[in-house]
């Protein structure tokens, strides 16, 4: 029998799709590593097909001699991982002796059999990355700028449902079909487009598609001065919720720099904001000069403020004043732009750090009423609650996070993995933490206690050792007494977890 063609395959309430990486159990992303995604991979490609325990081994160890035991292993978390059958069975039977083959009814997706997630109850939407025309790659920047903007406008839209700019940007530079960007992303409507920046002067072409119908709702050329380029996004954004949603709802006038040096430099920096120290100075550099340009710019306060908060939480940067800093920054960007959602949740995220648990709260519910489409507000949220001990809310956050933004930064599954590990759910902790977004940064201490509560010490030990390489100053104390925990049943959970893997006390 040969192999069914295709990636995509639906079986019960599950969709895999093997080249994404990705497995859906009623549209809420599953988290599972690397060799279970491939085994299942193999399994569904042949249904029904008994598949010998080395062809198994070869497709998710290719090129590797690795013990039998690891198969058997794989399989079991397999298993657990999908539950029974619709027929209270198992997915994935075993042949004694033999290997596995895959029982239930598979139905491809690929071509004209896709299947759309279900659409969300409001007009859905995705800004694909507007394309870079020119022939100077300095302008990517801008283009990028451009796109994020756009969604950010969009997505204080209450009326709309906006997949936020990591998912957007999955599909910079891919030449793909529109219908299977929307299918992939669960949205109806996509806006493309291009720019280009030339002798003082900006062109924009944009057009919104109906991806259900093929139909473009509107398409429009600006040839502008650069000072109007704010004028110009206001402009598509009202044009394009006049579309969808029938009449114009402005949202609140957003803060816009004065100096296009600014913008430009803050839209470099956003994207090297992540979980390399050496990334992070440099951004830091490019964001201290964006404030010193444009002092009245509230969006490298934001960052900056995140920034001095990576340094003190991740990279052992002086504790106390790193603090302070980037809780002034933090108020300084709601002063200046009380209106902008990110300003809000930055804010409210640093509050908890500090234990003003009330003021976090009634920020986090301010940035939501400002944008309920941010979805890293619902991912720090989410980060938050599941240390004052409400897991289950926690993790609806997060999973509400994952639909907005299904190809998030990699600290969308360490949240996702601390949360797991709060609820107890050590196999899916695991499996979250060990993912390639996320396994090389300080979720590393997550799995380690993870797969210490499952009694597997020496992976939980050589995770520690790997952790400490990059943290070498970390202890359990300083961590407890600096996270924003508010439950102490939760903080004895992490503590014992810490512990039974051996991180220092």
């Amino acid at each position: 029998m040969r192999p069914m063609q295709g990636s995509r395959f639906a079986f019960g309430p599950f969709v895999l799709d093997s080249d994404a990486g990705t497995l859906l159990r009623n549209d809420v992303p599953v988290a599972i590593g690397y060799r279970g995604l491939k085994l299942l991979a193999a399994l569904v490609g042949r249904p029904g097909e008994i598949l010998g325990k080395a062809a198994l081994m070869d497709a998710a160890w290719p090129d590797t001699a690795v013990e039998e035991g690891n198969l058997t292993v794989q399989i079991a978390q397999l298993r657990k991982l999908l539950g029974p059958a619709a027929d209270s069975g198992e997915w994935i039977a075993t042949v004694p002796r033999v290997g596995y083959r895959f029982t239930g009814a598979i139905e491809p997706l690929d071509g004209a059999k896709r299947k759309p997630l279900p659409l969300p109850g409001k007009p859905s939407i995705a800004v694909l990355p507007f394309v870079n025309v020119s022939n100077d790659a300095e302008q990517e920047a801008f283009a990028d700028g451009l796109t994020e903007d756009l969604i950010t406008d969009l997505s204080r839209i209450s009326g709309l449902f906006v997949i936020a700019r990591n998912s957007a940007f999955a599909y910079k530079g891919k030449a793909m079909d529109v219908h299977r960007i929307a299918q992939d992303l669960g949205v109806r409507y996509l806006l493309e487009g291009s720019a280009r920046r030339v002798a003082g002067r900006v062109r924009i072409n944009a057009q919104l598609v109906d991806a259900m119908s093929g139909d473009h709702l509107w398409a429009e050329r600006f040839d502008r001065s650069l000072d109007d380029i704010f004028a110009v996004q206001d402009e598509v954004t009202g044009k394009i919720v006049e579309a969808l949603l029938g009449r114009l709802r402005a949202p609140p006038p957003r803060n816009r720099p004065k100096n296009l040096e600014a913008y430009d430099l803050c839209m470099r920096a956003r994207k090297l904001l992540d979980d390399s120290p050496l990334t992070a100075r440099e951004a830091h550099l490019m964001l201290t000069r964006a404030v010193s340009l444009d002092p009245d710019y509230a969006e490298p306060y934001r960052w900056l403020a995140m920034n001095h908060w990576m340094g003190w939480v991740h990279w052992g940067g002086p504790t106390e004043a790193t603090r302070s800093v980037a809780l002034e920054l933090a108020h300084k960007a709601v002063a200046i732009d009380p209106d902008d959602a990110g300003c809000r949740w930055v804010l409210a995220y640093l509050l908890a750090y500090e234990r003003r648990f009330a003021e976090a709260d009634v920020e986090f519910a301010k940035a939501i009423e400002l944008d309920p489409n941010e979805a890293d507000t619902w991912a720090a949220l989410s980060d938050i609650t599941v240390l004052a001990g409400r897991v289950e809310e926690g993790l609806e956050h997060i999973r509400k996070a994952f639909r907005l933004n299904p190809f998030p930064a990699s600290w969308y599954y360490l949240a996702l993995g601390q949360a797991l590990y709060a609820a107890g759910d050590y196999e899916a902790a695991v499996e979250t933490l060990r993912r390639d977004e996320t396994y090389r940064t300080s979720s590393r201490r997550f799995l380690a206690a993870s797969l210490a509560q499952l009694g597997r010490l020496d992976e939980a030990r050589a995770e520690v050792e790997l952790f400490l390489v990059g943290n070498p100053h970390f202890t359990t104390r300083h961590w407890a007494t600096t996270e924003p925990f508010r439950d102490a049943a939760t903080l004895a959970h992490f503590v014992d977890g810490y512990r039974k893997a051996g991180l220092p006390e």
